[in-house]
C-alpha cells in the first residue's frame, strides 16, 4: 500500500527570532565596531541581546527597523 508524503512543515523561523552576531551587524551596516557600541550606548542604535555567557547577538527585526528609520542621502 502506498502512502502518501507528510505535508511539508510550516516552517516557523521568523526574523524576530533570528540573531545576527557583530560581524554580521558590520556588514549588514556597513558601521564599524566602535561605532556600533557608541550608538549602542547613545541610545542611537539597537541593543544587543545577551545569548550566552560570553556571546551577544542582535535581533534582525530590530536591525531592520533601526535601518528603514534612518534618513536616505540624495545627491
Amino acid at each position: 500500500m502506498r502512502t502518501n508524503p507528510p505535508p511539508p512543515m510550516e516552517s516557523t523561523h521568523t526574523d524576530a527570532l533570528t540573531f545576527l552576531r557583530l560581524p554580521a551587524v558590520t556588514r549588514l551596516t556597513g558601521l564599524g565596531r566602535s561605532t556600533i557600541y557608541r550608538l549602542v550606548a547613545e541610545d542611537k542604535f539597537p541593543s544587543p541581546v545577551k545569548l550566552s555567557s560570553r556571546a551577544i547577538g542582535w535581533h534582525r527585526a530590530d536591525l531592520e527597523r533601526w535601518s528603514a528609520a534612518r534618513p536616505t542621502a540624495s545627491h
